[in-house]
C-alpha cells in the first residue's frame, strides 16, 4: 500500500458554534473599525461584503486567525496576507447584478434605482433577467451563488426582526389601486403597525402592496391615507407599465417622506411580480420556497389571508401544517378575510376547519367578513 500523502496544514480553523455567533459578523465598515479598534484583532469573525480597500495598513497587521471575508473588495497584497494569516477569502464575484454576500436587506431605493431610464434597468429587473439565464442551465456556480445569496438574506432578515411581532398579510397581486378591496387592505396594514405589529407581505403588488401602504401611512394623519390612495388610482396596475406603476409609489413616498416600517418578502421566481416601494426592508429571494416558508416563519404574530388565488390558498395550508403538528411550536393565529371566497369561490375555509377539528390550532383560526374585523380577530386568537 502506498502511504497517503499529507494533507498541507492551513492555519485556518472553525470556531465553535455558541449562542453569540452573530456578534462576529461584521456587515458595514464602521463595525469593522469598531471591531478593530475595540480589540486589535478579527479572529473567527465574519465579514461580508465590506469595502476593504481603504484598510490595507489593517489588513496587513491585525490577527485573522478563522476570519472569513465573504465578498469583500480588498488590495491583492492585503488579500494575500489574510490568506496567509489563517483566514478564509471569497473574492467578489464579478459581472453579477446583484451581491451574493449582502449583509442587510434591501431596501426600494436599492431594488429601483435608475427607474428614470425604465424599470427595466433597475437593479431588480436586471438580477430577474440574470435568473432567467441561469435557473435551468444547470450550472453549479450559478446555483451555487443563489443559495449563497438567498441565505445571506435570510440571516439579515432574522437580525431585522429580532424581537418584532410580526403579523403576515397574505393576499393576491391582482387587486388593483383605486377600488375599495386594496383601500380596505391599506386600512388593515395602518391598523396593525398602529397597535403595534410589524407588517410582513409577499412584498409584491396588489393586496401586499396595500398592506404595506398602510404600515408606511400609520405615523401620519388620517388624511395621508386617502390623498395616498387617490395619486395611486392614476396607475392602478403594474401592467401594462411597471415604471409608471413604481413612479406613483415613489411619488407618494416623496410627497411624504419619513412613513412607516414594514417587511416586503418577495421573489424573483415570479418575475411577473416586482417589489412595491412601500416596504421599507425587502428581503427578495431567488428560491421562492424559502422566501414562501421564511415569510410564513416569520408571521410569530398570526397571518392574515385577504383574497387571493392560487397563491394565497397554498400560503393558508402551508401556514396550517406547521399549525397542525405544532412544529414550531403553539399554533399562531389564523384569520381568513371574506366568507364567500373562501367558502364559495376557492373553499380552502372548509378545508381549514375540518383540519383544526379537535387540535390545538381549533382556537386559533378564525373567518371574517370583511377586512375592518380582521384586527380585533387576530387579537382575540392570539390571547
Amino acid at each position: 500500500m502506498h502511504p497517503t500523502p499529507a494533507q498541507p496544514a492551513h492555519p485556518f480553523q472553525l470556531a465553535e458554534p455558541h449562542a453569540g455567533s452573530r456578534d462576529r459578523e461584521i456587515e458595514s465598515l464602521a463595525e469593522f473599525d469598531e471591531v478593530v479598534s475595540a480589540h486589535r484583532s478579527l479572529t473567527h469573525h465574519r465579514v461580508q461584503a465590506v469595502d476593504l480597500t481603504d484598510r490595507t495598513d489593517v489588513l496587513l497587521t491585525v490577527d485573522v486567525t478563522g476570519a472569513v471575508f465573504l465578498g469583500c473588495p480588498m488590495d491583492p497584497e492585503a488579500a494575500a496576507r489574510t490568506r496567509a494569516a489563517g483566514a478564509l477569502v471569497f473574492p467578489p464575484v464579478p459581472g453579477l447584478p446583484f451581491d451574493p454576500y449582502r449583509g442587510f436587506v434591501y431596501s426600494p431605493d436599492e431594488l429601483f434605482a435608475s427607474l428614470d431610464q425604465g424599470y427595466e434597468a433597475t437593479p431588480d429587473a436586471l438580477a430577474y433577467a440574470w435568473f432567467q439565464r441561469t435557473k435551468a442551465d444547470g450550472d453549479i456556480f450559478s446555483s451555487m451563488l443563489r443559495s449563497i445569496h438567498d441565505d445571506a438574506v435570510s440571516d439579515a432578515l432574522d437580525e431585522l426582526l429580532a424581537g418584532a411581532r410580526v403579523v403576515g398579510v397574505m393576499g393576491g397581486h391582482a387587486m388593483e389601486r383605486g377600488t375599495r378591496e386594496y383601500a380596505g387592505a391599506a386600512r388593515l396594514g395602518r391598523e396593525l403597525a398602529r397597535s403595534g405589529f410589524t407588517v410582513a407581505t409577499g412584498g409584491g403588488p396588489g393586496a401586499m402592496e396595500a398592506a404595506n401602504l398602510g404600515a408606511y401611512a400609520a405615523p401620519f394623519e388620517e388624511g395621508m391615507l386617502r390623498d395616498a390612495l387617490q395619486l395611486l388610482a392614476k396607475a392602478p396596475s403594474f401592467r401594462p407599465s411597471v415604471s409608471d406603476w413604481a413612479r406613483a409609489a415613489f411619488d407618494v413616498r416623496a410627497q411624504w417622506p419619513g412613513g412607516g416600517s414594514s417587511v416586503g418578502i418577495p421573489t424573483w421566481f415570479y418575475g411577473h411580480e416586482p417589489p412595491n416601494a412601500f416596504a421599507s426592508d425587502i428581503a427578495k429571494y431567488f428560491a421562492n420556497a424559502t422566501r414562501e416558508d421564511g415569510l410564513l416563519a416569520r408571521s410569530n404574530a398570526g397571518v392574515v389571508f385577504l383574497p387571493g388565488a392560487a397563491g394565497t390558498v397554498q400560503e393558508i395550508f402551508d401556514n396550517a401544517t406547521p399549525n397542525y403538528y405544532e412544529s414550531r411550536g403553539e399554533p399562531t393565529p389564523m384569520v381568513l378575510v371574506d366568507r364567500a371566497h373562501w367558502t364559495e369561490r376557492l373553499p380552502a375555509w372548509p378545508l381549514l376547519r375540518a383540519l383544526a377539528r379537535e387540535r390545538a390550532m381549533e382556537s386559533r383560526i378564525a373567518l371574517v367578513d370583511r377586512i375592518e374585523e380582521a384586527p380585533e380577530a387576530l387579537k382575540r386568537l392570539g390571547g
